[in-house]
């Protein structure tokens, strides 16, 4: 289908992704996935939260406070075990423990209270910041032309909108207080090891040096597979998808074998990657615990033989086997946090790509607004065309008085329902102007051009409600009773009321409605929106013929008293049109009603003929 034949989208667009693999891997971001440009992206996220920079700022120095009370702590250990050598000859001064031990109860107290607001603080900032970045993406979205989104999926507006503020939300929370306290723990450890002791520092900085090369090798060699599984997990949601979304012409087609060969294949890779990834991940802790017994075994060696040559005494080493521990875990949670950076940098370069496009000329300064329209139409030398080298509509102009019908018709590609998005301003016209009631509709703002139409669509589209809400959609103070006679109108009322819940029924995936049904409730819909003008893209392909004669009868009253623009698929629906427009590339190359378009002979009356003999 050319890109002229879009469905022409509702004037309040909702965008849903659909399958059963919706949201996967292909749609977020893959593991080790890096920004284009780090430091620029980082600054840019700054400044975006510039009014939470005090508060980040604050739970730095009490992530900052809390670690150094917790580096304190060995060494006050090591006074308590100092005391219990000397008192194992003279009697161990109990009072002097204890008050050494009600330092270390406060200052572990203080760290724990430090870390409890310091985690606070960066959980409310964190939350606060996605909140206004999905907030400004949702107002972003229906600032956006139509037109970005015929090159963008909606899968990636989804995926930037969840999945990459996510990410930062996430990162903002979980790496942000863990890179500054991981950064204080050790450097302050460092500076404690070296101030006590500079022989078995040297000892636990190579011992830990050893540990970290064999984890430095693992994660390089893992990396890989990390990437090719994400890879091949995209592949084996993709093909999951498709299969079963043409699950009747697989099996139609005698294609099983195939499709198992291709799952199969995949599947094997999957499996190879997916496994060899997770081994390696899972030597990660087993490779930390050799690291930190290493380092315990490495000091309490080489501190025995200190403490032989009565260099130093035993608290000494109690106090480095502590440490130990705060030197070597600090290293692993530099590097998962530098790595969490990345794929935050990553996610936020997407995030402010999209909140960096361009938008919707400002329609402040526009006061002309129609409130009560009476539906005269006209284009007048329109010209549009959805890239500047290529028009699709050449010189377009007609006129449709209040209350016609005109039915639009013409091979795909012609430009039908390009032709409709124009009326309802989706895109901006290249040349030439359209009117309503003689007003041009570039003075008008969008908002006042949707309140003038109603639309029904050959893509039904209805939310997660119930029938009530489906059909009240948007429109305020609309009684019971408006509800039930338009449902009255298209034929749905005795349906509904054999629901439980009648009107109250919820619509969802468990909703056993019909293709016809679902179009009844959005000709129902229009009808409570009750505009003077009225856009139908007829839909009536996919349902039996008595359902078709129902939705036609509806559509019938619905454009009763209505400027009415009928994109015609079948030619027998449209005999009684006030004016028919042929198009053919673009242009209208034949008009009139339909007698007058069958005794010319030309290419309507081809068009009718054909779709007569295949009827027959």
């Amino acid at each position: 289908m050319d890109k002229n034949e879009h469905t022409v989208d509702s004037k309040h667009m909702k965008m849903k992704q659909q399958g059963p693999m919706g949201g996967g891997p292909a749609g977020g971001m893959g593991a080790g996935e890096k920004a284009n440009n780090f430091k620029k992206t980082i600054s840019q996220l700054l400044s975006y939260g510039k009014a939470y920079v005090p508060m980040i700022i604050l739970s730095m120095v009490l992530a900052l406070v809390g670690s150094a009370f917790n580096v304190i702590g060995p060494g006050k250990l090591s006074d308590i075990a100092n005391l219990i050598q000397e008192g194992i000859v003279t009697g161990i001064d109990v009072s002097a423990v204890q008050k050494i031990v009600l330092v270390l109860v406060l200052l572990y107290g203080f760290g724990l209270i430090f870390n409890y607001f310091q985690g606070f603080i960066t959980v409310t900032v964190s939350q606060r910041l996605t909140k206004k970045m999905r907030t400004e993406m949702s107002r972003k979205i229906n600032h956006m032309p139509l037109k970005y989104f015929d090159t963008t999926s909606y899968g990636n507006v989804l995926s930037r909108v969840t999945n990459d503020v996510d990410t930062i939300g996430q990162t903002l929370n979980n790496s942000l207080g863990t890179l500054v306290s991981a950064l204080a723990t050790f450097v302050g450890a460092l500076i404690m090891m070296l101030y006590t002791n500079w022989i078995m520092t040297v000892t636990g900085i190579l011992a830990t040096l050893i540990g970290f090369s064999l984890m430095t090798v693992i994660m390089k060699h893992s990396q890989k597979y990390f990437v090719a599984q994400q890879a091949e997990l995209g592949q084996i949601n993709g093909h999951i998808e498709e299969t079963y979304a043409g699950h009747n012409v697989v099996k139609v087609y005698n294609g099983e074998q195939a499709a198992k060969e291709v799952f199969h294949g995949i599947n094997g890779r999957l499996y190879t990657n997916a496994w060899k990834s997770q081994f390696m991940s899972g030597l990660m802790m087993p490779v930390m615990m050799f690291i930190g017994n290493f380092g315990y075994v490495a000091v309490c060696v080489v501190g025995a033989l200190l403490v032989n040559q009565h260099a130093i005494t035993i608290g000494t080493i109690v106090a480095f086997m502590v440490y130990i521990r705060l030197f070597t875990q600090p290293l692993s949670q530099l590097a998962q946090a530098a790595t969490n950076l990345q794929s935050a940098a990553a996610a936020s370069e997407r995030v402010f790509e999209f909140l960096g496009e361009e938008e919707l000329a400002d329609e402040s300064d526009k006061t002309k607004k129609l409130d009560n329209a009476k539906g005269d139409v006209e284009f007048k030398h329109v010209r549009f065309g959805y890239n500047e080298d290529r028009m699709i509509i050449k010189d377009f102009s007609m006129k449709a008085e209040a209350g016609q019908k005109i039915a639009i018709v013409g091979p795909t590609g012609s430009g039908k329902t390009t032709l409709v998005n124009l009326l309802m301003r989706f895109y901006e016209l290249n040349g030439g102007e359209i009117y309503i009631d003689g007003t041009p509709i570039s003075q008008l703002t969008r908002a006042n051009i949707h309140e003038l139409f109603c639309m029904v669509l050959q893509d039904t589209w209805l939310f997660e409600g119930t029938i009530r809400d489906n059909i009240v959609f948007s429109k305020e103070h609309v009684t019971d009773e408006q509800v039930e006679a338009a449902c009255r109108a298209v034929g749905l009322h005795s349906f509904i009321k054999t629901l439980p819940q009648g009107y109250d029924t919820v619509l969802d995936d468990k909703a056993n409605l019909s293709a016809g049904q679902k179009q009844l409730i959005t000709i129902a819909r229009a009808m409570i929106e009750d505009a003077p003008m009225l856009i139908l893209d007829e839909a009536t392909s996919s349902v039996d013929t008595r359902t078709e004669l129902l939705i036609q009868q509806a559509m019938d009253r619905l454009t009763v008293g209505k400027t009415s623009f009928v994109i015609a698929h079948r030619l027998s629906t449209i005999k009684n049109a006030d004016l028919i427009l042929v198009m053919k590339d673009g242009n209208i190359i034949e008009t009139g009603n339909h007698e007058e378009l069958l005794a010319k002979g030309g290419f309507y009356a081809d068009l009718y003929n054909s779709q007569f003999e295949q009827a027959s």
